[in-house]
């Protein structure tokens, strides 16, 4: 019977009611309610107050955007790691951030458990729970919608209002939303259906690419080492630079993405993502490394990013491999420097230029014109090249192999 609870709580519906859960399933517990702040834009003082209105013996308010940006978000741009194509992994790299603080205060505040409001069948409950048992593998971990009787988001909301529980969710606006400095994601409602299309009103962040400036925007980023330094030639810290590029990217309706993906879990889901400064990072860094990495780097950066990607998707962020692959990206990104320039216009990206003092683009050796290159020296290397499929393939026809006399029987 666990005695202090630090729950990771947000102010949503699922952990709102979590609270009044645990102390009636727990009777004489205490709960503690952490929130961290990771940039979501919303009310922390609103959602502090409400957790010790609804039974929380105190509220922290954790301020983790920095280390958020910096700790989790830079590595994994550093990386390269898009999850199946499209997820730029604004929630899977928040988990682990999230409970590796409430695991801290957990043990500040001698705590004996820590609780989530994640669902059984998400990813979520996975990322959490590794982190605590990386980090923290005596405390006991409670996941109560693995436990209770509530079975549905209609369900959750009945249970708010028998307990006189705000909270922003109806039956008509059920989506299921997680936002942060990086990205907004949404579930649920008309997306469990994969033949719907989003509704209009569902997006909250980016402008409908209908609706955006007609006139491109240009925007410049420049990077240090693979990591965002500047915009416009500007040089910002991390807050302040993800925010400057998120307010453009979102006024030119850059950012909005719809994915069928598969969780870690075995169930295919459905998701819209909103990541308006992620993906115009995202795209410039993958063109400044197109001229400051060499092939082999680069394809072998291919193999390694799909695996990162892997990795935090799964939760896996506090494990040896995941360490040991940033120290890998970290060598290979010492030439990622530069600066890219990107136009926006109506939702769509394009590039304008790339710059990088280590740019291994050569024009003499580019451009149609014979000069730094001795033409001549293909020839011999397309042989050399071709040696493997000029050989036949099939066995060489021989003549029938001659009969062996048999010996008469004595």
């Amino acid at each position: 019977m666990p005695k202090k609870i630090v729950l990771a709580y947000s102010g949503g519906l699922d952990t709102s009611i979590i609270i009044p859960w645990l102390k009636e399933t727990y009777p004489g517990c205490e709960v503690i309610a952490m929130i961290g702040d990771l940039g979501q834009q919303e009310d922390l003082e609103a959602a502090r107050k409400k957790a010790l209105a609804t039974g929380a013996s105190s509220a922290y308010v954790e301020d983790l955007r920095e280390e958020f940006i910096t700790g989790y978000i830079w590595p994994t741009l550093r990386a390269g790691a898009v999850y199946e194509h499209k997820y730029l992994l604004g929630t899977s790299f928040a988990r682990p951030l999230l409970a590796q603080r409430q695991v801290q205060l957990a043990k500040e505040l001698g705590a004996d458990a820590v609780a989530h409001g994640c669902t059984g069948k998400g990813n979520d409950q996975v990322r959490f729970e590794l982190a605590a048992k990386a980090l923290a593998p005596e405390l006991q971990i409670i996941a109560p919608w693995r436990e209770w009787n509530i079975v549905s988001r209609e369900e959750a909301i009945a249970y708010a209002q028998a307990h006189n529980i705000p909270v922003e969710q109806t039956k008509k606006n059920i989506y299921s939303r997680d936002r942060n400095i990086w990205h907004l994601s949404h579930e649920g409602g008309v997306l469990e259906d994969p033949a719907n299309a989003p509704d209009e009103a569902m997006w909250q962040w980016i402008t409908s690419p209908a609706n955006a400036p007609a006139q491109p925007t240009t925007v410049e980023i420049g990077f240090a080492g693979g990591t965002p330094v500047s915009v416009n030639g500007k040089n910002l810290a991390p807050i302040a630079l993800l925010d400057q590029l998120n307010e453009i990217a979102a006024a030119n309706g850059v950012g909005r993405m719809d994915i069928v993906e598969n969780r870690l879990v075995g169930i295919k889901s459905r998701g819209a993502y909103e990541t308006p400064g992620g993906t115009l990072l995202v795209a410039a860094h993958r063109e400044l490394e197109s001229v400051a990495l060499d092939r082999e780097t680069a394809h072998y950066q291919q193999l390694l990013s799909l695996r990162y990607a892997e990795m935090v998707y799964y939760g896996m962020w506090f494990t040896p491999l995941r360490e040991a692959l940033d120290a890998f990206f970290t060598s290979a990104q010492r030439r990622v420097t530069g600066s890219v320039s990107l136009a926006l216009c109506k939702g769509i990206v394009n590039v304008a230029s790339r710059h990088s003092p280590y740019s291994l683009y050569r024009t003499n050796l580019a451009s149609f014109t014979m000069t730094g290159y001795n033409p001549k020296d293909a020839e011999g290397f397309i042989n050399l090249f071709a040696l493997p499929i000029t050989v036949p393939q099939e066995p060489a026809i021989s003549a029938a192999p001659k009969k062996i006399p048999q010996k008469a029987n004595a």
